[in-house]
């Protein structure tokens, strides 16, 4: 029970611990700190709004009654409670003042002693203001505070203190405590605290749901990429990402995702067929030289014979080494870089040298030339002895599958500040799907497999590694029996 309780706790840890519950809790992190950093503001400024506010009408009010009942407390008339509250006309006059403003009002004399109270609840106790107080209000002018004077009242109330002066002497006569109940204030700020929760609640779902939503959007990309990469790893390269039709970065990086996918299938295919073809082109030869030298040394070819068996052992011994040699130059190729050193040689001079070493396969086949080569030397920029191989290459592939009597072309021009190179011959059209596949390792057509026995399918594949080592293209077309190669090399 305690193994299964601790491995669900862990599968609940591993489940928070994911990028959508991390992007959730700081989503809603942020905007309760937001809330809550509003909503103290918020109360701060409107509780002290609204006291500032309750305190100013208090203060008022208390004024007002103060100038009236200074006429009163004058010259130390009605020093006792029981005196002044004989006076029925200031009685009135206050109680009138209490009912309008809905504020209660005590009238005190210098030393805080409250001679008349408009509270009934205070009717018939003797009361005295705090000395804290009545200090405040007669050296300041004014008391403003939230209490419950001492215990006289149950609960804290707004309490304003504010001199009584007569118009005939400077000095207060007495004092006057005009006393709120809190209920109102109390009662708003709790409404506003109810509405603000309430708010916050809205906001904190809303902010939840498109947070939710949003992140959702977001993760459900990167989870799919996650699980097409575990499919990569056990080499599944089929799964492809959905972009769900974004333009933002993830929508780029499924594209993104996707062209990966497929460079990575058609190398994975490229490499079975490597292996397939390098199998087939090993295969070939180790299977001649076993068979005839198994049949030298057990008999079975006779001792007349063994000469000729013999040369084809070494004919095809000598073409197995040529085969891993062209494989050891195709991966030297691939490791150097012609252009660091930014040497310039003329073309023309390697293109004329092509020809001359060509010669005899040319004769051969009964083909004439057309060379179109400047005089003039035509610098460019590059590795000589690699550009060398790939016109030889070029030159040799056109004159293995020229028609025999044809013309064979070679020109250069120069365009655009580069020098172009094109090789030209007459015979059977290419068709148009496999033109792309001629650069490729180890590619040979039906034909050319039975008639030469001598290729290998690296020549083109050569041509083009060295060219793309050079940051340059290899072209051809292929129409009505004319099949031209060109390519580009920079001149500066």
């Amino acid at each position: 029970m305690k193994v299964r309780i601790a491995r669900i706790a862990k599968r609940m840890h591993n489940k928070f611990r994911g990028l959508y519950w991390r992007q959730m809790f700081v989503t809603v992190g942020m905007v309760l700190l937001t809330l809550f950093l509003l909503g103290v503001s918020f109360f701060s400024l409107s509780y002290n709004y609204a006291r500032g506010q309750e305190n100013g009408e208090l203060a008022a009010q208390a004024q007002v009654v103060g100038q009236l009942s200074a006429s009163y407390l004058e010259n130390g008339r009605y020093l006792d409670m029981e005196e002044l509250q004989h006076e029925e006309d200031f009685q009135r006059l206050a109680s009138f003042a209490a009912t309008v403003s809905e504020v209660d009002f005590l009238i005190c004399d210098v030393e805080g002693h409250v001679l008349l109270s408009t509270d009934a609840s205070l009717s018939g106790l003797v009361v005295t203001m705090p000395e804290e107080m009545t200090a405040e209000v007669l050296e300041e002018g004014i008391s403003s505070r939230r209490t419950d004077v001492d215990g006289l009242y149950s609960n804290k109330r707004f309490v304003v203190g504010v001199p009584a002066i007569s118009e005939d002497t400077p000095d207060p006569v007495g004092m006057v405590y005009a006393v709120s109940s809190t209920t109102s204030l109390d009662t708003m700020w709790s409404g506003f605290i109810g509405l603000f929760f309430m708010t916050a609640f809205v906001v904190l779902m809303i902010s939840f749901m498109a947070s939710s939503i949003t992140t959702m959007r977001q993760i459900q990309p990167i989870r799919e990429m996650a699980k097409a990469t575990r499919r990569y790893a056990e080499g599944d390269f089929d799964i492809r990402m959905n972009d769900y039709g974004r333009d933002d970065e993830l929508g780029e990086l499924a594209a993104s995702f996707n062209n990966m996918a497929e460079n990575l299938q058609q190398t994975e295919r490229q490499r079975r067929e490597f292996i397939t073809n390098i199998s087939h082109e090993l295969k070939t030869p180790m299977t001649t030289i076993a068979g005839y030298t198994d049949g030298i040394l057990d008999g079975t070819i006779p001792p007349e014979n063994e000469r000729q068996y013999l040369q084809i052992i070494s004919d095809e011994s000598r073409r197995l080494s040529r085969l891993v040699r062209r494989m050891l130059d195709v991966s030297q190729l691939q490791a150097i870089d012609p252009l660091r050193e930014g040497k310039h040689f003329d073309i023309c001079e390697s293109m004329r040298r092509v020809l001359i070493s060509m010669e005899r396969k040319i004769t051969d086949r009964n083909l004439d030339v057309e060379a179109d080569i400047p005089e003039e030397p035509i610098l460019v920029l590059g590795d000589k002895d690699m550009i060398t191989q790939v016109i030889y290459n070029l030159l040799e592939n056109a004159t293995k599958f020229a028609r025999e009597g044809s013309t064979l072309y070679l020109g250069v021009t120069t365009i655009d500040g580069k020098a172009r190179v094109t090789v030209r011959n007459e015979g059977d059209t290419i068709p148009a799907e496999e033109l792309p596949l001629l650069f490729e390792r180890f590619h040979k057509s039906d034909k050319s497999r039975s008639e030469d026995k001598d290729g290998y399918g690296l020549g083109l594949y050569i041509v083009k590694t060295i060219l793309e080592q050079h940051k340059e293209k290899i072209s051809v077309t292929s129409e009505d029996g004319v099949t031209a190669f060109s390519f580009s090399l920079a001149t500066e």
